[in-house]
């Protein structure tokens, strides 16, 4: 079975999440653990790419948008193809409900894009969205409401 990026990044999450781990400290060992795993090195090595590039964007200064609370996200065509109507019904959601900022918003947009995948399903935007949020120093209450949707398993539309 082929492993995806998004697979390798919730398994170092569900698997991880409990210990204080530094990417530039621990990296090589972590490595060695998803190899023995049965990850491929190709596809670890990209998921460490992906958490450094979410770890250096952490301040989110090129995606502080300043936008007007009341304003509306239009999703170019392309976003529209990679995130489907679940999945961008779900980040407006989130965004009304105040667990995401419109500068995380972006931030959650552009780690979907960073994947190397055509589209990407609600199961998975979830898991990036924690992933985001745990990055996010100042919105603990944010990623503990996230934790608990996401690791609960809750499904149907919230929107």
């Amino acid at each position: 079975m082929k492993q995806t990026l998004i697979d390798i990044l919730i398994y170092l999450f569900e698997n991880y999440i409990e210990e204080d781990i530094a990417l530039e400290t621990d990296g090589e060992r972590l490595k060695s653990e998803l190899h023995s795993a049965g990850f491929e090195s190709t596809q670890v090595s990209k998921a460490f790419d992906w958490l450094q590039d979410l770890a250096e964007s952490e301040s989110g200064s090129a995606y502080n948008i300043g936008a007007n609370p009341s304003s509306i996200r239009v999703y170019s065509v392309e976003e529209q193809r990679k995130m489907d109507t679940d999945c961008r019904g779900f980040l407006h959601f989130l965004e009304q409900s105040g667990i995401l900022s419109g500068t995380s918003r972006e931030l959650v947009i552009d780690r979907v894009f960073a994947l190397e995948t055509d589209d990407i399903e609600l199961s998975q935007l979830k898991w990036i969205i924690l992933m985001v949020l745990l990055n996010q120093p100042d919105q603990s209450e944010e990623f503990l409401w996230m934790e608990d949707l996401v690791m609960d398993g809750i499904s149907g539309n919230l929107h």
